[in-house]
């Protein structure tokens, strides 16, 4: 790699990091405005028209139904009497979930708005939560629709609360079933009553994986306090219309410390609340969003000067997303040639970013949503609450990446069910080589594209290791 990047590898890099893989179309569009510019323009998506993604969206009737509605129709206590009868029942069941796919699987590809995209399965990602758990298959479209969607580029603290009191996180993580232990029992349901009691799982996330980090100063007891706080969050008719609710007698009245300070007893749900802003506020959290955010948008193990800038950029804003990300890409580590092409593409990037290079007619389907699967990534079925990993050693298993040079093989003989590539759009390899790597092909791979077929080339490049990277 030379000293510095070109202006084509600089466009291309731009928007390998700032999409989900660049188009002939939005290069064009980075050279007519400039990086900056762009970027200003997809940092403000509700200003950009994106008539194409709506339009693929529109048939998926559940993404606009209410939790109420989507019990209503898919019903999760009748139970058929029959093995074709259960099946089908299944499958309606999880219909949901199917159009939920669906929907992030196209709008990654056609999406105008692609940053937003991109920052909405970042948060997904972040604030994870497995949809086939319970009521969480119902609960995640909404989650999806009303939690994360709205507030992908807004303030960080404003995200935290609104997961916080999503049904469909208070039930992934059990929050809705802690409370004091001497609370009495409110559910009808003896099980679901035997089950109260103080419940860590939530506050243990909560500091880890949302906002402090494994090593952001917490102990045991600052898990067991903010627990604490949170006894009483529950849910209203969680296999109905699934409200967030907060039971004063489920409550600790008790006063609590967390991270050193106290919280008087009496607070009732503001307990919960005023973990919530202490969290959103501390160092530890500003150091962990910025890094991980930098390990997305740069390099696996970011630059710790980058990390810093970008953590000082979430404290004086008050956690204001679009400025930490603004920091982060107006960097001049951002262009650094050693991070050129330095990231793998999870299985999302890589799939929809084939569609994108390549013009493909796409409705997805769910031969194209199992792929996603059989690369290693079903969305929104990640069972732990990491989520899926944000680093190449993830993505980078020889049966993974077999999956990976099958879909191209796929897409570009037309095999997809639910991605059509026009006649004679790829007959142009060189053309499509700059738009994968520009002058920066490795010898490997101009041999052996030399010594492929016209029919063939198109394929082998986007099974190249050059596509394979962002």
């Amino acid at each position: 790699m030379s000293a510095s990047l070109t202006p084509e590898q600089r466009v291309v890099h731009f928007l390998n990091r700032t999409s989900f893989g660049p188009t002939f179309e939005s290069v064009e569009r980075v050279r007519q405005l400039g990086a900056r510019a762009y970027l200003d323009e997809q940092l403000e998506p509700q200003r950009i028209s994106d008539a194409v993604a709506e339009e693929k969206t529109a048939g998926l009737k559940t993404m606009r139904l209410s939790t109420r509605e989507l019990f209503e129709l898919y019903p999760p206590t009748k139970m058929a009497q029959d093995r074709a009868g259960l099946a089908a029942e299944m499958q309606q069941r999880r219909l949901s979930l199917q159009e939920l796919q669906q929907a992030r699987f196209l709008r990654a590809v056609h999406s105008r708005r692609q940053l937003f995209e991109l920052m909405v399965d970042f948060w997904s990602n972040h604030f994870n939560v497995f949809a086939a758990k319970g009521p969480d298959l119902w609960l995640s479209t909404p989650y999806d629709r009303e939690v994360i969607r709205p507030r992908a580029l807004g303030k960080f603290r404003d995200l935290l609360i609104a997961t916080a009191k999503s049904p469909a996180m208070l039930f992934y993580l059990d929050n809705w079933l802690s409370s004091s232990p001497g609370a009495a029992p409110i559910a009808r349901n003896q099980a679901i009553a035997a089950r109260r009691g103080i419940n860590e799982n939530y506050a243990r996330e909560l500091m880890e994986l949302h906002t402090l980090g494994v090593d952001g100063g917490y102990t045991q007891e600052d898990v067991r306090e903010v627990a604490r706080c949170f006894t009483g969050w529950t849910i209203l008719r969680p296999r109905y219309e699934a409200e967030f609710y907060f039971a004063p007698r489920l409550h600790d009245p008790g006063a609590k410390t967390v991270l050193g300070t106290r919280i008087p007893a009496g607070g009732g749900m503001e307990d919960g609340m005023k973990v919530l802003d202490l969290l959103a506020r501390h160092p530890s959290t500003a150091k962990f969003i910025a890094a991980k955010l930098a390990r997305r948008f740069v390099a696996d193990e970011p630059p710790a000067a980058l990390v810093n800038r970008a953590a000082d950029t979430f404290r004086r804003s008050d956690g204001d997303i679009r400025a930490v990300i603004r920091t982060i890409i107006n960097a001049p580590e951002f262009y650094a040639p050693e991070f050129y092409r330095a990231k793998i593409k999870n299985p999302l990037e890589f799939a929809a970013s084939a569609l994108r290079a390549t013009g493909a007619e796409t409705r997805v389907t769910h031969q194209l949503v199992r792929y996603l699967g059989r690369m290693g990534e079903p969305l929104f079925l990640s069972r732990p609450p990491t989520g899926y990993a944000d680093v190449g050693a993830a993505w980078a298993s020889p049966d993974m990446l077999l999956t990976r040079m099958n879909f191209a093989v796929d897409l570009v003989g037309n095999r997809l069910d639910g991605a059509k590539v026009a006649p004679g759009a790829l007959r142009d390899v060189q053309a499509l080589a700059q738009l994968v790597a520009p002058d920066s092909l490795s010898a490997e791979t101009r041999d052996a594209l030399a010594q492929a077929g016209e029919k063939d080339a198109p394929a082998l490049l986007l099974a190249a290791p050059e596509f394979q990277r962002r």
